[in-house]
């Protein structure tokens, strides 16, 4: 699939859709994106700042998909944990941007080369308008190489 088909895709989920989260971004090399979130009526919270669900789930699957498409059909990609960090209230639209570097990709591949698991942590900041950290999250991502005879699964 190609990243700006998914990025159609994302913005028609459910779970981003009526959550005013939006991709704006998806680069064709899988190497780096940017989400917005909006405030709206219905992801605001009590106190009326953004959701802190919705600033998660704005972040949720891209380490994990960036990964599993920069390494290819040879590993088994998937979400291990997950945190966040609440800085400010987040107020108006905010974003994430995200950005896989090569080395990062190439420490995983040197790790996972002879079968071992590899955990690895990525983080992205919730920035508001102004460029302000409104919360860090942060994800753990798991990397195995597949066997041989499992190379051309998807699962």
């Amino acid at each position: 699939m190609k990243a700006s088909t998914l990025r159609s895709i994302l913005n028609l989920w459910p779970p981003f859709l009526f959550s005013g989260i939006r991709v704006v971004e998806f680069s064709a090399d899988w190497r780096h994106a940017r989400v917005e979130l909006r405030m709206r009526p219905w992801n605001r919270n009590y106190v009326g700042t953004h959701f802190g669900g919705s600033l998660f789930a704005m972040t949720d699957p891209f380490w994990m998909i960036m990964v599993k498409e920069s390494l290819g059909r040879g590993y088994r990609v998937w979400d291990k944990a997950g945190e966040i960090e609440f800085v400010k209230p987040g107020r108006g639209t905010v974003a994430a941007a995200f950005s896989l570097q090569e080395a990062a990709l190439d420490e995983m591949r040197a790790a996972a080369a002879n079968g071992d698991k590899v955990l690895r942590w990525f983080e992205v900041a919730v920035t508001d308008a102004q460029g302000e950290t409104v919360a860090r999250v942060r994800k753990q991502i798991y990397v195995r190489r597949k066997r041989e005879s499992q190379a051309g699964d998807d699962a």
